[in-house]
């Protein structure tokens, strides 16, 4: 990160740098972050209007990543964080929606910021549902399929995803996957890879 904003510099070498590349690198991950919701947001919204705004998005955010540390400390983060959420649930609940579209009731338990610590959830009716922000340690998701699951910032630690399918899962990274158990018949998004410890 520093190749891209500071010219490969090291604080180490311009100790007077420090403040800012600390404060720089800080910021530069949480648009990284944005960028991939983003992208996958571009990527599976329906609505033409959502995917220009996701895409005058990344490219607001890449461009101040081009502009160096200055631009990128200028930007309203907050601000920019907050619009970015509000896109990211639109998509969401477009995706979402048509899983529903038959007047099939939701499981009022599978819910945003949900306690599903240890729950055995394979019998559950997931495709569709919204566990963005939930407790999913130590559940048993084993051949689930949670296509259209909202996991974003779903906290995945432990959760047992032996055979289940999360290739069409929304919002999903490499960090709760690779805190996940998992094995060779876990499915998911092509631009995800598998932890070496599953097995």
């Amino acid at each position: 990160m520093s190749q891209d904003l500071f010219g490969g510099d090291s604080w180490l070498e311009h100790p007077a740098t420090k403040e800012k590349m600390f404060a720089a690198f800080k910021v530069a991950r949480q648009l990284h972050e944005m960028l991939w919701y983003l992208a996958e947001a571009q990527g599976r919204c329906f609505d033409p209007e959502a995917s220009l705004d996701a895409a005058r998005y990344r490219s607001s955010i890449e461009k101040a990543f081009g502009g160096g540390p200055d631009q990128v400390l200028a930007l309203d983060v907050q601000e920019l964080h907050a619009e970015v959420r509000s896109l990211l649930m639109a998509v969401s609940e477009e995706v979402r929606a048509s899983y529903f579209a038959t007047g099939d009731d939701q499981d009022p338990e599978l819910r945003p910021g949900a306690d599903l610590i240890g729950k055995d959830l394979r019998s559950r009716r997931l495709c569709g549902a919204d566990l963005r922000g939930s407790y999913l340690i130590a559940s048993d998701l084993r051949g689930s399929d949670l296509t259209a699951v909202d996991l974003l910032g779903a906290d995945l630690r432990n959760a047992k995803l032996q055979g289940a399918d999360l290739s069409r899962a929304l919002y999903l990274t490499q960090p709760q996957i690779n805190a996940a158990r998992g094995d060779v018949r876990t499915l998911l998004p092509a631009d995800l890879a598998s932890p070496w410890h599953w097995r």
